[in-house]
């Protein structure tokens, strides 16, 4: 039985752009890039949290056999660095971030969400973009389970923005009311992260596009 596929790439998340974002260039292959050690899977102490302003007041949570029976499926997308490499037509196979919306709605005032992984790694995220049909919690790629320097067991890619605003080894989401900046954004990287705009560092920020630092 298959799992259905979606391509397309740019902010817009519709039809597919031939192009690449300005100042990307063409990656053969995929770059081990990441900040710390790879951390070690310990099956019996993984969890995926959802918390802060939850719809119902409640944390939800899921061990990683929980995790990984929610509906997988699969995106075909492209994955954008700022360091200015681009991988192009990837199959991401995983757990629509979409689908946890479902699953464990965000109370109406969210605005935002935080992606926590190990280490205290966050990165924040306004709920739309978030909610893209296209960003996933990935497990997969192009069929194969994710290796722990890419982020096994589940790393999140959402397409239209810079990978960095989609960490690795996540661990959960938090639902927030206002904007927080995450990591790298507390650390001079543009709060939204948008490639087709060039959206690398914080300097190039317009009002409106992120809390101050």
């Amino acid at each position: 039985m298959g799992h259905p596929v979606e391509r397309g790439s740019g902010a817009s998340g519709e039809g597919v752009r031939s192009e690449l974002p300005p100042g990307q260039r063409l990656q053969r292959g995929w770059p081990v890039t990441h900040y710390g050690p790879v951390p070690k899977f310990r099956p019996e102490r993984w969890e995926f949290r959802v918390f802060g302003a939850t719809a119902d007041g409640a944390k939800h949570c899921w061990n990683h056999e929980e995790f990984t029976a929610l509906p997988y499926t699969t995106v075909v997308a492209d994955l954008h660095c700022v360091t200015k490499f681009s991988m192009l037509g990837s199959e991401w196979g995983g757990v629509r971030a979409s689908a946890i919306l479902e699953v464990a709605p965000p109370a109406p005032n969210v605005t935002h969400v935080m992606v926590w992984a190990e280490y205290g790694f966050s990165s924040n995220l306004r709920l739309f973009d978030f909610a893209s049909e296209r960003a996933i919690f990935a497990t997969h790629k192009d069929g194969e389970l994710l290796t722990a320097e890419h982020g096994f067991p589940v790393r999140l890619v959402v397409p239209h923005l810079y990978a960095w605003k989609g960490p690795k080894w996540v661990r959960g989401v938090e639902y927030m009311t206002a904007d927080r900046r995450g990591f790298w954004e507390e650390r001079g990287y543009h709060n939204i992260g948008d490639p087709w705009q060039e959206q690398r560092y914080s300097y190039q920020e317009k009002p409106g596009d992120g809390p101050e630092l």
